[in-house]
């Protein structure tokens, strides 16, 4: 079997734009730098990826989907906020592609066996190279995606956990 690995998207997974204090989920990608830098992580986040990245044995990836200016954006972020300090996932593990059924390619390559990200067409273009798949945050009536949903941070690590403990 393959050694787990696991990824998580950036947007609305580990950056928390709907939190940001000048409101709105689009502060992180129209607001100035000091705008942008001030928008805060999901609550919980990097306290459990710090958990989840010591079960992996470091085998944790950052893949998001963005254009160049917003992955620039991103990076700063990621600096600012000491996420690979603060998690202990390396500052090397960071992809970026610029569709979302791309991610797939990102997943192939890493060999990635878990992955967190709070789209669903992400989810189907993954399904038949990532097992254990989580739908990430609240969703809209009727979204469907073969995965696990996952409400917040606490819950996604409990199950990642939980199925970690099954291999």
């Amino acid at each position: 079997m393959n050694e787990p690995k696991l990824g998580v998207d950036i947007g609305r997974v580990l950056i928390d734009g709907s939190a940001h204090p000048d409101g709105g989920d689009t502060a992180f990608f129209q607001g100035s730098e000091e705008v942008m830098l001030a928008t805060p992580e999901m609550t919980g986040a990097f306290d459990a990826i710090a958990r989840l990245t010591a079960l992996f044995d470091g085998q944790v990836w950052l893949v998001s989907k963005c254009g160049d200016r917003v992955e620039q954006r991103t990076r700063r972020w990621l600096r600012a906020h000491d996420f690979s300090g603060r998690t202990g996932v390396p500052a090397d593990n960071l992809r970026f592609c610029r569709a979302r059924k791309d991610k797939r390619i990102h997943c192939v390559d890493l060999g990635l066996t878990y992955f967190v990200d709070d789209r669903s067409d992400v989810h189907e273009a993954i399904a038949d190279v990532v097992p254990h798949r989580y739908l990430f945050g609240p969703q809209r009536p009727g979204t469907s995606a073969r995965a696990h949903r996952v409400s917040d941070w606490r819950s996604a690590e409990r199950l990642i956990t939980a199925q970690l403990a099954k291999r």
